[in-house]
């Protein structure tokens, strides 16, 4: 019963240009792409990488940290949408995490803001969330999401997120220069 409705649901999005949302894991999947991308940085790119963070929780925002900074990434931390939104010109991030739960703007808020801006709406955007359910994988599609992680996060997940998407803001960017 679930998968049907599923399916109809992802008929829907994809009728608007959105990503499918399935069953599966959100990381098989890429915006603008069937298949997940076979592109990988090599540590010297990685550390080029620059990586935004939005979180309310300061133990998220210092674990993602220390996650990055291990991996080389350059970090940005903003603790909601608004101190985000604030930060993003100045600091043109290659990717973005944002937590969905947060007071004033929400991730889905910032997220639709960002995806909504010329100049970033290329810009990778990946929801953090401890809500796991379909409706909220479809919710932060719908707003341009390009992928979403369930809290707790591995480093592992949060540094092949970032493998992956960074590589491909940086093939976009190549593009646009």
């Amino acid at each position: 019963m679930d998968n049907n409705y599923a399916i109809k649901l992802d008929f829907n999005l994809h009728k608007h240009g959105s990503l499918l949302v399935s069953q599966k894991e959100p990381s098989q999947e890429v915006q603008g792409q069937g298949k997940m991308s076979q592109m990988k940085l090599t540590a010297e790119q990685l550390a080029t990488v620059k990586v935004m963070v939005i979180d309310d929780s300061n133990t998220i925002r210092r674990s993602a940290e220390i996650f990055l900074k291990t991996s080389g990434c350059s970090v940005i931390l903003a603790e909601d949408g608004f101190d985000a939104l604030a930060k993003i010109s100045n600091e043109n991030p290659d990717i973005i995490f944002v937590d969905i739960m947060m007071p004033r703007l929400d991730g889905y808020q910032t997220c639709s803001l960002i995806k909504r801006n010329a100049r970033y709406k290329s810009t990778p955007v990946i929801m953090l969330s401890s809500k796991d359910g379909l409706f909220d994988r479809a919710r932060g599609r719908m707003v341009g999401s390009d992928q979403y992680l369930t809290k707790p996060f591995t480093q592992e997940t949060l540094i092949d997120a970032v493998q992956t998407y960074a590589a491909i803001s940086k093939s976009n960017q190549q593009k646009v220069e």
